[in-house]
């Protein structure tokens, strides 16, 4: 027979382990003053933790390049300045567009801001058109831009020949003549701020074409330093606007939804206290220079913290609206509550543990401060949020129970769960449909990168990379090098190889101006096939001919330049060029030919990047499946959870191919988070059904009676946790804007699914099968759905 529904409710034992905690609010002061202490520490002293470890042998060491001294050097270690054209390198690209550049002003206004420029304390050198290497027999300097009083004509001369000199065409200057680039090297002992390297370069150069009114100049400044600074200024703004705008937002909802500023000073108490030991311990770790540890943690673990909160407090509200004393209404909240949240932290944390099985640094370093903020962030719920509420504070709590404004909606979202209860096979299979259509959908994804992502719309630097992709074929160069063990390759076989290799380069259209010893040779004065005069390169300066053929190291390049259109688009390139290197290879023996350079690292290993992280979120779902099903003790309830959780991210997936988004390493990430926030509500939902039918209440009755128990709190969590990702929608940062979008879009059609979905799965799978399906109860559920004891579960 079922049980009453007045009787003495069954609390597991688990529940009634956390709800001890509220009787010694002595161990929870202990543990959050030991936390605080570690987290003070790593904001003193940064990375201890992880040199203790690394002295222990427990972690690797990592590979910190010397860093440049002052301001500027923070993280400018670490950049890849590329191989840069051949006839130098640059820490800095200066991008200059005129029509006047072959003119005797334009020649005049060119020189006087490559003169400004370099003398500055912090320029080392530039190299422009003039420092072109000559190409003639007798290694002669010639200016490619007259000097002096040069006629119209002659500079006309200049043009045609610049446009035809392999080493300035393509590599310093637009085949049209009218763009070309400065390549600057920056002296790092002199440079004390970030503005040496940008803003004071190019107001340098600025005010020095000033002073030529006649001449028509546009600047611009990009490369490797530019775009890294560019991106932390942009980083370090996007933290300090994001953070308060995502946490006024959250604030002012909550005190909207809850109808009550003291409720949300205390619901908001845990997730803040949360998010600054977890800033400490990362620190602590050296995990805080991070691409995503300024912006998306901070407010992704305050979101996560606050709806635990938010589920805890309904509860404990409906408690001391039913009379109970604070006290006893935690003593309930945690019983109940708390277990749920327990294993949302866990699911939660796995999810984003998964992300340190990826290869790149920046996602395994990301995964693993998730990891340590969602454990800080649980850890100041439980303990923080009792703790309130057992004191003088916590008599205020009950004011405007059970008149939230989510709370007064809940009949109407309780004919919609019907109606799915009415038909719950018919929305089983629309669900499952849906999910299976959806993940065909979402095999459509493709990896994908590009460099500009980073950088903010409209930046001096995001321009300069169009203007260079437009104009010079790209900011990037990359390689095809050849290298070779056989003694036996002469020089006319080397030059065979090489021209067979520029002809596969040259006959792609999205691969710009082939560099190599044939197009040097063929600049030269003289006739005949490149194998036959090989010994004209012994003419050339020894570190041009080394760059692209150096007999001593058996090697020879040919470079070619890359846009910055991204993976999806240059994958079909690279892998017909791949294809025919390897042809050419096998045609010699003990030769052998690769790709090399940061478009194709991104076309090779971003691929099996994000290969790895779309397996790491197959193991996480599946991590948490075991985690319920061990939780819940049903293998039944485990399998019907992979429905509402799998489905929201396949519909994200499917959205992303429709909106023609790429699978990147941003939005796998965020898929991944997501999948452990998602889980959250199917756990709160899952653990009250199961409390629910341990009462002896039938089963279509527990289904609708953990609605009216969790489906204010899951509504409530939902509604803060898109309107917090939504907050940083505004950013000008790319992977910002994707990572929020992932999250509002995701966990919306969670919240659906877990309302709609998990209830008529539950109602068709987990049952016997003499029970009716679609059968509901003519009364609606009560309005206090758990029975509420007058006393501490203690005292029992």
């Amino acid at each position: 027979m079922a049980a009453d529904h007045h009787s003495e409710p069954v609390f597991s034992p688990t529940g009634r382990l956390f709800a001890r905690r509220v009787d010694h609010p002595w161990l929870c002061l202990v543990v959050g003053a030991l936390i605080t202490v570690l987290a003070a520490s790593g904001y003193r002293d940064p990375g201890w933790a992880r040199r203790l470890l690394e002295q222990a042998g427990l972690a690797e060491a990592k590979d910190e390049p010397a860093q440049p001294r002052g301001p500027a050097g923070r993280g400018l270690g670490r950049i890849n300045r590329g191989r840069g054209p051949a006839v130098g390198r640059g820490d800095a690209v200066l991008v200059v567009e005129s029509p006047a550049i072959f003119t005797r002003a334009g020649a005049a206004a060119l020189r006087q801001i490559v003169s400004r420029i370099e003398s500055l304390d912090s320029v080392a050198g530039v190299t422009w058109l003039d420092q072109a290497p000559p190409l003639n027999v007798f290694g002669l300097p010639e200016p490619i831009l007259p000097r002096g009083a040069a006629t119209p004509s002659r500079f006309k001369v200049a043009r045609d020949r610049a446009v035809e000199h392999p080493l300035v065409v393509g590599q310093l200057l637009s085949p049209d003549g009218r763009t070309l680039v400065m390549l600057v090297r920056f002296d790092w002992a002199y440079v004390d701020d970030e503005a040496d390297v940008t803003d004071t370069l190019l107001a340098t150069a600025r005010s020095a074409a000033a002073e030529h009114p006649a001449v028509p100049l546009e600047m611009w400044l990009t490369g490797s330093v530019p775009i890294r600074l560019e991106w932390m200024r942009s980083r370090e703004a996007n933290e300090r606007t994001f953070q308060l705008i995502a946490y006024g937002l959250i604030l002012a909802l909550s005190a909207l939804l809850f109808r009550g500023l003291s409720v949300v000073l205390v619901t908001a108490a845990a997730p803040v206290i949360g998010v600054l030991w977890t800033m400490g311990l990362i620190r602590c770790f050296g995990l805080q220079d991070n691409p995503f540890s300024h912006v998306i943690l901070p407010i992704l673990l305050s979101l996560v913290g606050f709806a635990d909160s938010v589920h805890m407090m309904v509860d404990i509200r409906r408690g001391l609206a039913a009379g109970l004393t604070p006290r006893e209404a935690c003593h309930r909240g945690l019983a109940t509550v708390g277990v749920a949240c327990f294993l949302t932290m866990i699911t939660t944390a796995i999810g984003m543990a998964s992300l340190s099985l990826a290869r790149h640094d920046a996602v395994r370093d990301f995964g693993w401060s998730c990891v340590i903020g969602v454990a800080a962030t649980w850890v100041a719920v439980m303990a923080v949020l009792p703790l309130c509420c057992v004191t003088r504070w916590g008599r205020v709590l009950a004011k405007g129970a059970g008149r939230e404004a989510i709370g007064g909606q809940l009949p109407r979202i309780q004919r919609g769960i019907d109606f799915t209860l009415r038909r719950p096979r018919i929305t089983s299979a629309v669900a499952i449909g849906l999910l299976a259509a959806c993940g065909l959908v979402a095999l459509r994804l493709q990896p994908d990168d590009r460099k500009a992502t980073i950088l903010p719309m409209g930046s001096p630097a995001q321009l300069a990379l169009d203007r260079l992709d437009k104009t010079l074929g790209g900011l990037d160069v990359c390689s095809a090098d050849i290298e070779w063990t056989d003694d036996s390759l002469t020089p006319p076989d080397v030059a065979d190889i090489v021209t067979a290799v520029e002809e596969v380069v040259a006959a792609e259209p999205l691969l710009g101006h082939p560099l190599s010893i044939r197009r040097l040779i063929d600049s030269l004065p003289g006739e005949g096939p490149v194998r036959e005069r090989m010994a004209l390169l012994d003419l050339l300066p020894p570190p041009l001919k080394q760059s692209l053929y150096d007999p001593d190291a058996r090697s020879a390049r040919v470079t070619f330049r890359v846009q910055d259109k991204g993976t999806v688009v240059y994958k079909p390139t690279f892998d017909r060029v791949d294809a025919r290197l390897r042809e050419i290879a096998a045609r010699h023996p003990g030769v052998t030919i690769g790709l090399s350079g940061e478009p194709i690292w991104r076309w090779r290993d971003l691929y099996h990047v994000v290969m790895d992280l779309a397996r790491s979120l197959g193991t996480a779902a599946i991590e948490i499946l075991a985690v319920m099903v061990v939780a819940f003790r049903s293998l039944r309830l485990g399998l019907i959870a992979i429905v509402p959780n799998m489905l929201p991210l396949a519909a994200a997936a499917a959205w992303m191919v429709f909106t023609g988004q790429p699978l990147d390493i941003v939005s796998v990430c965020a898929l991944t988070i997501c999948l452990g926030i998602a889980v959250d509500d199917t756990i709160h939902f899952l653990s009250r059904y199961r409390f629910e039918m341990a009462q002896g209440i039938p089963r279509m009755d527990a289904i609708r009676q953990a609605f009216a128990e969790v489906g204010t709190g899951m509504i409530m969590t939902t509604i803060v946790l898109v309107v917090g990702f939504s907050s940083v929608l505004i950013s000008d940062n790319r992977d910002h804007r994707a990572f929020a979008m992932l999250g509002v879009v995701t966990l919306s059609i969670a919240l659906l699914c877990d309302l709609f979905c998990l209830p008529a799965l539950v109602a068709v799978f987990d049952r016997d099968r003499s029970e009716p399906v679609g059968v509901l109860p003519t009364s609606p559920p009560p309005p206090e759905a758990a029975p509420i004891r007058a006393r501490s579960l203690v005292e029992s």
